[in-house]
């Protein structure tokens, strides 16, 4: 089966999918943040909290380190079944959470009532849950957590599962095309969380995790279908199932000591906490800062069909973007599917505008990325300049920052300038994000010693996680901190919480640029390419 390329892709395409539905459940409540506000009284704080919760088990009940000892001793099929299982479980949690059953019952009484002071975590201020949080907020927290394990185990056991089918073959594109399919559910969830959070014209919030749930149901039938081709493909071989060397304690020492670790992990914390965070607030953020001039109802851009209409365009921007990069050989057919994508990414955009709501607005973010990921991938490898890259990557990400936080509110009055202005500052903090990752993972390994990458990574991530879980939470405290108590929704100020993360950017910008000197220093090699020409 390996050795038959549509079986590689199909398998692949099993696992991606699974990934795509994870990441559209992560972000499934980040466009309708007003309205959790407005029918779950959940103010920024709790809001952010709960979003906060998703990793809040991975870091500090470590169990990030735990996914990699099951995944060693259970291997790739027991391990991607378990962690959409455990995915699953942890949607329903949240689906019950904010749905109209919860109110009213004994477990709301209970949950209002407990969990407001959690020994230890509340005296080190790293507590999921604070006195005063809704009861709903709380039992999401706790879904959300459960999510977050199976997430994170899926994260691991998908990368594995790639290098066992396409080991020797194309498994650097595999690598690259399950992530650009990932990230496509960003955009997937903004566009249709508020869609059927507002379906049938009332607002009902559950509608668009009940969305989520469906598409997690849909994840682990993908790993239960991956289990039985797996399975095959083990006996065909005659080979026992590959298994990843597992976390060694002894390791630590010796990983601590390497500078090459301190600095990639604190670019990657620094970095991701500027852009996973953000994007949970980001849908808010617009409405507070744009003038959205919502469709009429009654027209073709108040309808359900345009949802499914602009969805549609956004899959022919990132086919034929992502397409393009692949064909060496035919110019004409890759430059006329660059300028397709291109036509497509404009219409896209004014069909945004037209509808005049922020989430269609910021779900472009991806689509950059998902175009230019394999390019940068591409110049890492064949012409090196990693370093600078993760410099030029911080830059933007700073330029982005500061846009939202100072350029964007002037143009609060102006429909048209708002939304160029924010269409093309995503679009930059879209790039930004391919150029980290592009340029990061690959120099993992000439930093590091080969003997413990493995438990590198696992820290890296677990590293990683920590700003994940703090930072959002840091948003909602510095939302509440800078607006009056009362604030509507759609009227707060994003000033400072911005300014945040852009001085996130700032200290990345600078551990790179030192990251820089010391390639330069020792001869680390980030400079060079990754494949040496003859």
């Amino acid at each position: 089966m390996r050795d038959s390329a549509a079986m590689r892709w199909i398998a692949l395409l099993l696992l991606a999918l699974a990934m795509f539905c994870s990441y559209v459940f992560m972000d499934i409540l980040s466009p309708i943040k007003d309205l959790m506000q407005e029918t779950r009284g959940w103010d920024s704080l709790a809001f952010g909290t709960m979003q906060g919760s998703e990793v809040f088990l991975n870091v500090f009940v470590f169990f990030l380190i735990f996914a990699g000892i099951i995944l060693d001793k259970m291997g790739v099929r027991f391990t991607a079944v378990l962690s959409g299982a455990v995915m699953l479980v942890g949607g329903l949690i949240k689906f019950y959470a904010v749905s109209d059953y919860f109110p009213g019952t004994g477990l709301e009484r209970w949950f209002t009532e407990n969990l407001n002071y959690i020994p230890l975590f509340d005296e080190i201020g790293v507590a999921p849950f604070y006195r005063g949080m809704p009861a709903s907020a709380k039992l999401a927290a706790c879904g959300f957590m459960i999510f977050g394990c199976g997430c994170e185990m899926a994260g691991i056991t998908v990368s594995r599962g790639i290098v066992k089918w396409f080991k020797g073959r194309e498994t650097a594109l595999a690598m690259g095309s399950e992530m650009a399919l990932a990230r496509l559910g960003v955009a997937t969830c903004m566009i249709f969380s508020p869609y059927f959070a507002r379906l049938g014209g009332e607002v009902h919030v559950d509608n668009a995790v009940k969305f989520g749930v469906v598409l997690l149901c849909i994840a682990l039938i993908m790993f239960i279908t991956y289990f039985f081709m797996d399975k095959k493909l083990d006996s065909q071989t005659g080979e026992a199932e590959e298994k990843d060397d597992p976390f060694k304690i002894k390791d630590i020492g010796k990983i601590l000591s390497s500078l090459g670790f301190w600095l990639v992990a604190l670019l990657c914390v620094l970095y991701y906490s500027a852009i996973f965070p953000f994007q949970k607030y980001a849908v808010n953020m617009l409405q507070c800062n744009l003038t959205l001039n919502p469709a009429q109802e009654g027209t073709f851009w108040a309808g359900s069909s345009v949802t499914i209409v602009q969805y549609i365009i956004m899959l022919v921007v990132a086919a034929c973007a992502f397409a393009s990069n692949f064909i060496k050989n035919n110019k004409p057919l890759k430059y006329g599917l660059m300028c397709l994508a291109g036509i497509a990414l404009v219409v896209y955009c004014y069909m945004g505008y037209m509808r005049g709501t922020a989430e269609t607005i910021f779900a472009v973010f991806p689509l950059l990325a998902v175009a230019i990921t394999p390019i940068l991938g591409n110049y890492v490898d064949h012409k090196g300049k990693a370093a600078t890259m993760l410099l030029l990557g911080s830059a933007l990400l700073i330029v982005c920052h500061l846009t939202f936080a100072f350029v964007l509110p002037q143009f609060k009055g102006n429909a048209v300038g708002g939304a160029i202005v924010a269409y093309v500052t995503i679009l930059v903090l879209g790039a930004s994000f391919s150029l980290v990752p592009a340029a990061l993972w690959p120099s993992v390994p000439k930093l590091v010693d080969e003997k413990i990458i493995g438990s590198a990574y696992a820290l890296i991530f677990w590293i990683q996680n920590i700003g994940l879980w703090l930072f959002p939470l840091l948003i909602g405290k510095v939302l509440d901190n800078t607006n009056p108590a009362g604030t509507a929704a759609t009227e707060l100020d994003y000033t400072w919480a911005l300014v945040m993360l852009a001085c996130l950017g700032v200290a990345a910008g600078l551990i790179a640029l030192y990251l820089r000197v010391v390639d330069k220093k020792k001869g680390l090699g980030l400079e060079e390419p990754n494949i040496k020409e003859n």
